[in-house]
């Protein structure tokens, strides 16, 4: 005998329900008001009511003040838009007095006319996962505090050796991350910046303080002790537990977009990012700023390099955000010495060296 149209609804109708009554997501629907008119045994199971307690109780008196707005505001959103929401996270207050958090998805349910009668929904507990997510977000800012502790640690360490030094790390981390706001990094990336160019130098710790202050050129010799300070830093950080990347920035601020930095001759996307930013800032606050050896070069030689480079020596993202900032947004380094553009433009032959001397 076949099935009639009457039957095989019947049929589906039943397998509907028989899904509803045994998934472990909470399904609801509820009326224009917020009240109750359908619910499977899940969704009494996540707020601890009855069946029969839940017909037709409103939204209000299973959440405090607060969550009951921002449920009527995803519920307005439907209303006007009639479209779902997705993913939307809010706290129950289950019969019990206890706390929980869920997470659903709405969407609105519809008369056969097509108007919107009402609200439908899934809804999963999420309380395990969010008390995860809270232990794990401590841990990490433990982990944070841990890190800029060693890293102050460092600075005063380096800067009781070589103030100058010091002074220029906080100048470049300043501008480092101006730049990668500029470029649109994300906060945590900008963070990792940040911790990584205020101890990009700090493998000068290794290198003596009579080469560090030389008010002259240095030797072949006393140069190649400069080269070492990136590995030097790499050497000193790679074992410091961080959430960042920090002792591989360090080692690679002096690498070049074509391979012709050190110390390992990295090239293109073989540098980090966040290395590549930090070389353009360290570049042009050695350029601006005065040094023991020679006179400030001025900030305007100092884009110049950066523009003529780009792409070759300076990654060109970061490099174009850099010269927006100073051109076009105001941008000034702390501390900024005067430029001598005579000075600088008969000195310009001597440019690669003074900064790698930096």
């Amino acid at each position: 005998m076949s099935i009639q149209p009457e039957e095989f609804i019947n049929e589906n109708e039943i397998k509907f329900l028989d899904i509803l009554a045994n998934m472990q997501e909470g399904y609801f629907e509820v009326d224009l008001s917020g009240d109750f008119i359908f619910f499977n045994n899940a969704m009494c199971f996540i707020l601890g009511y009855s069946h029969n307690e839940m017909t037709g109780m409103n939204y209000r008196q299973y959440t405090d003040t607060e969550n009951a707005k921002e449920l009527f505001d995803v519920f307005n959103s439907v209303y006007k838009t009639g479209e779902p929401v997705k993913e939307f996270d809010w706290q129950i207050i289950r019969k019990d007095r206890s706390k929980r958090c869920v997470e659903a998805s709405i969407s609105p349910l519809k008369d056969p006319p097509g108007k919107i009668k009402g609200f439908r929904g899934i809804v999963h507990d999420i309380t395990e996962r969010k008390q995860t997510e809270i232990k794990l977000q401590k841990t990490l800012d433990s982990l944070k505090k841990s890190v800029c502790t060693t890293i102050q640690v460092l600075v005063s360490a380096l800067e009781s050796k070589d103030p100058y030094t010091a002074g220029h790390q906080l100048r470049v981390a300043h501008l480092a991350c101006a730049i990668a706001e500029e470029m649109g990094l994300t906060l945590d990336k900008i963070d990792g910046l940040r911790m990584a160019s205020i101890i990009h130098d700090i493998g000068k710790l290794t290198i003596p303080v009579e080469i560090l202050s030389k008010p002259t050129t240095l030797t072949r010799l006393e140069f190649s002790l400069i080269k070492e300070h990136s590995h030097s830093g790499f050497e000193m950080l790679k074992d410091v537990e961080s959430i960042w990347s920090l002792a591989e920035i360090v080692h690679q601020h002096h690498e070049r977009m074509n391979g012709t930095g050190y110390p390992r001759h990295l090239q293109g996307d073989e540098i980090l990012l966040e290395a590549r930013i930090l070389a353009v800032a360290d570049v042009v606050e050695a350029m601006a700023a005065h040094r023991p050896y020679r006179a400030s070069l001025g900030i305007e030689v100092a884009l110049e390099e950066i523009e003529e480079n780009k792409g070759i020596l300076y990654d060109a993202v970061a490099a174009d955000a850099c010269i927006r900032l100073f051109k076009q947004k105001g941008y000034q380094l702390a501390q900024e010495g005067k430029s001598n553009s005579t000075w600088a433009s008969t000195q310009k032959v001597t440019l690669l060296s003074d900064i790698e001397h930096d």
